[in-house]
């Protein structure tokens, strides 16, 4: 059946098992710590929440059918998944990342996995040149973030698959911000998926929670296992409410995009505003790749003002009503970022500047409200 359903039906079934006691249409929070055994050992697949609990089952299942991946894991926030993959390698071991990422990333390999003895090189991903020549033998792992946060380029993923496969590398992408509903990694040869699920999939910002989906088994089972023994694992409460966020992510995807659209041109058109990031430009540098691998543009749009100052920024910032100024992003409502002084405030000012992250620079998640509302509010605070 899974192969057959779309995606619409998916989001809603998919990976879905009704519940064996009194067959409760929506999945129950099995809000405990521990289960009873008949007999030493004997048990009826869970023993301690740690290690599984039905609620989190169920989202996991969910998570993998919507990404059409064998496997699904769930993590205590994105960062958390992240960290079990990096986990993975050994010390000596070379990862190469694009040099526009979110900058919770970037401080988790830098300021920690670093120290293990791992080797990070951040690059342009869409010039694969700059990934070739960093490929050595050491090399075990390409990670992907596309679109990229804040600057929404994006990269080629089948491409990239192809060059990994070629050296024997594992592909890791950051679905985060295009959300399965737009953009299947697995489809196009990613041999890991990683979503901050926080953001879209729960859809409300009202829950941290990260998920990983795969196809390889050995490889399900060394996550699973990292899973386990590290311990980041969300609690049924979490893994309950990012369930119901999957059963209308199509609907508020295709919303969020709309608006996202909208909104890009409005601010394209604005006078006042320099440069609008959105891939949905035809003139975007990767509008054929987008065209391509993705099923529309998504919710996120970033921009800079003209006078390209961050004083100008901040007062546009300060005078939204209606986007509210704050990290995360992904939920129904709008929310607008300054990313160099929060988001990416972790990554070193002339790493930011190589990807053109500058200080005036500021990140709309378009929500799903009356787009009028927002492009009024937006037309306000920019004056």
């Amino acid at each position: 059946m899974k192969k057959k359903m779309k995606f619409n039906t998916r989001a809603i079934h998919g990976g879905q098992i009704l519940d064996p006691a009194y067959g409760s249409v929506m999945t129950p929070i099995y809000q405990t710590s521990t289960y009873a055994q008949s007999s030493p050992g004997k048990h009826k697949g869970y023993e301690y929440s740690r290690t599984h609990n039905p609620t989190r089952t169920n989202f996991e299942r969910a998570m993998a059918s919507i990404e059409n991946a064998e496997y699904g894991l769930a993590f205590s926030s994105g960062l958390a998944a992240i960290d079990a993959i990096i986990k993975t390698l050994s010390p000596g071991d070379e990862i190469i990342s694009t040099n526009d990422l979110y900058g919770g990333s970037y401080r988790l390999f830098m300021q920690i996995f670093e120290k293990y003895q791992l080797k990070f090189h951040f690059v342009n991903m869409e010039d694969l040149t700059s990934v070739k020549e960093k490929i050595n033998s050491n090399t075990k792992l390409i990670w992907v973030e596309t679109p990229t946060n804040p600057m929404m380029n994006v990269v080629d993923i089948k491409t990239m698959s192809f060059l990994a496969k070629k050296n024997n590398i594992l592909l890791c992408v950051d679905n985060t911000f295009a959300t399965p509903y737009i953009q299947r990694p697995i489809d196009l040869g990613a041999d890991i998926v990683m979503h901050s699920a926080t953001k879209y999939i729960a859809g409300h910002s009202d829950v941290v929670i990260g998920a990983i989906v795969l196809n390889d088994e050995n490889l399900h089972k060394k996550l699973s296992f990292i899973q386990n023994a590290s311990g980041a694992t969300p609690g049924p409460m979490d893994c309950f409410l990012a369930l119901r966020g999957i059963k209308t992510l199509h609907l508020r995807m295709q919303r969020h995009s709309e608006n996202a659209e909208k909104i890009a041109i409005f601010l394209r058109e604005n006078k006042k505003i320099a440069d609008v990031y959105w891939a949905g430009f035809k003139d975007h540098k990767n509008y054929d790749i987008a065209k391509k691998q993705m099923n529309g543009f998504g919710g996120m749009v970033s921009f800079i003002p003209v006078d390209n100052k961050f004083e100008t920024s901040k007062k546009i910032a300060e005078n939204l009503k209606l986007f509210t100024l704050a990290e995360s992003l992904g939920g129904v409502e709008s929310l607008c970022c300054h990313p160099a002084s929060m988001t990416h405030a972790s990554i070193p000012v002339e790493e930011r500047k190589k990807s053109g992250l500058v200080e005036s620079l500021l990140r709309l998640s378009v929500g799903i409200e009356d787009v009028e509302d927002l492009i009024d509010d937006l037309s306000n605070a920019i004056g």
